[in-house]
């Protein structure tokens, strides 16, 4: 209805030569955008998406050609493996918090062609007396299955039911628990809690206490019975990871999977507490290696975190070697306890986790996410990075707060109606620097005189915003200004309107902030369309908005630059491609490579560094695509 498909979002991608895990990295972002961009085009149909597969490869080999360094890549996906249905995402593509309401702890599971979360229901104690869980085919929509198991089914649990874990044997569902809050002493005076387990036989339950009492109901090795997870090895031997408290310990399970085995030396439990660990063990074999996941940090404080160890065999040691995921000021704080899933016959793999707003100070206000975890090539785990983009897949809008205008999901995209006011939706971020993106469509000047655009470095104050708003009118002209109070007071910040081309239905909109440098692009994003210095405003929220007038946004993007900037000249990367990969390039669009060897404008991101720039272009019956990461 606005054009969104016709204007494709094209990764523009800037590459350290000597670092193998971005341009693995990289090179598969910049596939999968273009493959999101493309899922409905002709243009997928007439093969344009294997030509610029072709494309990259090509500029792979070029890079590693003039690299001075050397190195190697993997090898090479398959357009197959590329396809959406993999779900080679970067994060939740449309948006974290995923599903609605307060969760923490997930566990993941894949059953039936389905991908299942199984977390804990976030409130105090005495009210989490149940379980629920949630499926999706394509982790982008979820559907919701309440009370999987509850204290009915559970004679002996009465509250705090924790971290459900989840596993599928002898044709049955195992989902394994903790409940009561179990103290140390307290099974000696006689109270019962610890780790249950139990059975369904379908996915979503109903669930039933397997044993009528806990599977673990004592300390052992300082571990509080909590924070299950379960692990089936490619052997068949199935392992219980567990604690709280600060001690973690492992346990065999017995092919019933409600009894527990003996170690090689007669003992039940192992301990295995690793430097830092406080609770919410996970478990993950990859290539042969063994890592063990866990939270440190407390769990109702902002540097509740995820670190790792890696192992080559199930019992350990387990030695620290770094934090993976913690806190990120300008996204999300607490972010912890997780669950992995790997997406079968990939190397694809997410983290699961729960985390609170930044702005949220309540302590059982967690919310679910996930984003892409990725290995570099020894084996160990990358730093994730929490991102934020919502290109509104799945119909809803969460985690955006409104103020004013009436706000909707409509064909993947966010509606305003304020054909006389203002409506804002912002989300509770936190950005200094940034690069934000949007789409942004508008009707034509007969609608009236109003504007739409994006807010960036806004804080709010009650009800009052104060922020900077660039943003597009009905007759075409795009501003950069500032903006205080409810009915967005607008004011000059020296900054020069553009006249765009009314062609367009919908703008691609792309702001990059820096410092006192602000820069905006506009489609081709070949040059800013609008750039000033200027610091009234130094952080604060991102966010969307409508002055009089309906409009409709879509496929937010807002990160973090992830480089300084410098002045340092960039060296020379001579560059070539086999003319056959052009030369199959669709009629319908032209493929056009930049190399830049000089210091440039911002772009989005700003990486001006000592570096190789790589920009690719596709250009589609005029429209121009074109974004870094």
């Amino acid at each position: 209805m606005c054009g969104h498909r016709n204007i494709f979002h094209i990764k523009l991608f800037t590459l350290l030569t000597t670092d193998r895990t971005l341009l693995n990295n990289e090179i598969t972002d910049t596939l999968h955008l273009f493959s999101i961009s493309m899922r409905n085009s002709s243009m997928y149909q007439s093969g344009m998406f294997a030509c610029f597969h072709r494309l990259c490869l090509a500029i792979q080999i070029a890079i590693f050609l003039s690299a001075s360094t050397t190195f190697s890549f993997p090898t090479p996906k398959s357009e197959k493996n590329l396809d959406d249905s993999l779900l080679s995402y970067t994060t939740a593509e449309a948006g974290n918090p995923f599903v609605e309401g307060w969760y923490a702890d997930p566990d993941t599971a894949i059953y039936e062609g389905q991908y299942w979360i199984y977390p804990t229901a976030s409130d105090v104690y005495e009210k989490q007396t149940y379980l629920d869980a949630f499926s999706s085919p394509d982790l982008i929509h979820w559907t919701k299955h309440g009370n999987i198991l509850t204290v009915a089914s559970v004679k002996w649990a009465t509250k705090a039911m924790w971290a459900p874990a989840s596993v599928f044997r002898n044709g049955k569902y195992y989902l394994y628990f903790s409940a009561n809050d179990i103290q140390e002493g307290e099974p000696e005076k006689g109270l019962i809690g610890g780790v249950g387990v139990a059975v369904a036989d379908r996915p979503e339950g109903p669930y039933v206490d397997a044993l009528g009492k806990p599977l673990i109901g004592e300390y052992h090795n300082g571990a509080q019975p909590i924070d299950q997870d379960v692990f089936i090895d490619d052997d068949g031997q199935a392992y219980i990871y567990y604690g709280g408290h600060g001690f973690a310990n492992v346990a065999k399970l017995n092919e019933d999977m409600i009894t527990l085995g003996k170690m090689a030396d007669g003992s039940t439990f192992k301990s295995i507490t690793p430097e830092s660990y406080v609770e919410g063990p996970q478990m993950l074999k990859r290539n042969g290696i063994y890592y063990f996941m866990w939270s440190e940090g407390g769990w109702g404080l902002p540097n509740y975190a995820v670190s790792y160890a890696m192992a080559d065999n199930p019992l350990g040691p387990f030695q620290r070697r770094a934090k993976i995921l913690e806190q990120d000021s300008a996204v999300a704080k607490s972010s912890g306890h997780n669950g992995v899933l790997n997406v079968p016959g990939t190397d694809i793999y997410y983290i699961f986790y729960h985390r609170r707003a930044l702005s949220d100070t309540a302590r059982d206000h967690r919310a679910l996410a996930y984003d892409r975890m990725y290995f570099n090539d020894d084996g160990s785990i990358a730093p994730v990075r929490m991102r934020v983009h919502d290109n509104f897949a799945d119909g809803n809008m969460l985690g955006w707060t409104t103020a004013g205008g009436q706000w909707a999901v409509r064909d993947q995209h966010l509606a305003v109606a304020t054909r006389a006011g203002t409506g804002l939706a912002v989300l509770d971020t936190n950005f200094a620097d940034v690069v934000f993106d949007a789409t942004v469509a508008v009707p034509d000047a007969s609608a009236g005189s109003g504007s739409a655009g994006l807010i960036f470095r806004a804080t709010r104050t009650e009800s009052v915003f104060r922020g900077y708003y660039v943003g597009i009118s009905t007759s075409g002209v795009l501003s950069l200004q500032a903006f205080s109070g409810p009915q967005l007071e607008l004011s000059s910040v020296s900054a020069p309107t553009a006249q765009l081309d009314q062609g367009s239905a919908e703008y691609r909109i792309s702001v990059a902030a820096i410092g006192d440098r602000i820069e905006v692009y506009v489609g081709d994003m070949e040059v800013p369309k609008l750039a000033v210095s200027d610091r009234t405003f130094v952080s604060g929220m991102t966010g969307v908005v409508g002055i009089d007038v309906d409009a409709w946004f879509g496929d937010v993007v807002v990160e973090r630059p992830q480089h300084s900037l410098t002045t340092t000249p960039l060296p020379t990367l001579p560059l070539s491609l086999d003319s056959s990969v052009l030369a199959n390039a669709s009629q319908q669009a032209t493929l056009i490579v930049h190399v830049v060897t000089t210091p440039t404008p911002m772009q989005r991101p700003p990486h001006r560094i000592a570096s190789h720039h790589i920009v690719v272009l596709i250009r589609h019956h005029g429209a121009v695509g074109r974004a870094v990461k």
